[in-house]
């Protein structure tokens, strides 16, 4: 028996130990991802110890952490390699990271959108083969997006003759719909949080708070589902068409920017609490 117990102290519990993965220097429009960041982190160090470091950084530094939270990391495709080294790494130490990378969506790459669209699910319609060009909808533009792409990094629009000139392989293909505004949904665990909307599309960050209706949430939740990641953060972006269908853009499983600083305060706070009980299930309780 230690002397603080003799004298009746008791020892204070060990706290988790995370490994916060940011880039607080990434110039995002329309979003800042270290006033995100630098609050959402100090909420988290109430609850566990916390260590921010930049994701070129995280492989060396993770070896004495109980979990790597991957967070506002800027476009992994600008360090592709180092990330997947990373990644390596991970499944080789066994390190738990969060999101874990066992998520079907964006993490992967866009592919999902080509499959989920042959299955009928309500997307976009997407294609990534030229043979497979007349399965979409007659439109006056096409979005041409890498698979790879995040942030509309390589995206352009062409007419359907500049379908015809494409090497495909790389790339995904969609019509342009003049939606009426995108919305986006914000889950932790499956389970839904709040939702935002662009209520003017060609300002896509300008976002209000949305009320979903019970058709929205169905919507939803029907991709968090067939993404079968138990633990995390996603965010579903879907766009509602002019006859009213909500279709989705896409869903992110990797580092969604959250856009916390435009939710109420009550909203904010529920949203901390369910992200601090996930990481806390996360780590065994």
């Amino acid at each position: 028996m230690t002397s603080h117990a003799k004298h009746g102290s008791t020892m204070t519990a060990a706290r988790n130990r995370l490994l916060y993965v940011t880039d607080l220097g990434y110039e995002a429009k329309g979003r800042r991802y270290c006033d995100e960041d630098i609050r959402l982190s100090g909420r988290l160090r109430e609850d566990f110890d916390i260590a921010l470091c930049h994701p070129l950084d995280a492989a060396r530094l993770m070896d004495p952490f109980d979990a790597v939270v991957v967070r506002n990391s800027g476009p992994v495709l600008h360090y592709q390699r180092e990330y997947d080294a990373f990644l390596a790494l991970v499944r080789e130490s066994g390190v738990r990271l969060y999101n874990p990378p066992t998520g079907r969506a964006d993490m992967a790459g866009k592919q999902y959108l080509v499959e989920l669209s042959a299955a009928g699910f309500p997307v976009i319609p997407t294609v990534d083969r030229g043979e497979d060009v007349g399965r979409l909808p007659h439109a006056a533009q096409y979005v041409v997006k890498p698979k790879l792409g995040a942030d509309s990094i390589g995206m352009e629009f062409v007419g359907r003759d500049g379908l015809e000139g494409l090497v495909y392989g790389e790339v995904l293909v969609q019509p342009r719909i003049p939606f009426r505004y995108e919305v986006s949904f914000y889950f932790v665990d499956r389970d839904f949080q709040y939702a935002l909307y662009a209520p003017r599309p060609e300002r896509r960050w300008e976002l209000e708070r949305y009320e979903p209706g019970a058709g929205d949430l169905e919507f939803a939740q029907r991709f968090i589902d067939w993404n079968t990641l138990d633990h995390g953060i996603q965010r579903v972006d879907a766009c509602r068409a002019p006859d009213g269908e909500l279709l989705l853009v896409e869903l992110e499983d990797l580092n969604p920017y959250l856009s916390l600083d435009l939710v109420e305060d009550s909203v904010r706070e529920a949203f901390v609490a369910r992200m601090k009980a996930s990481l806390h299930a996360f780590l065994g309780g």
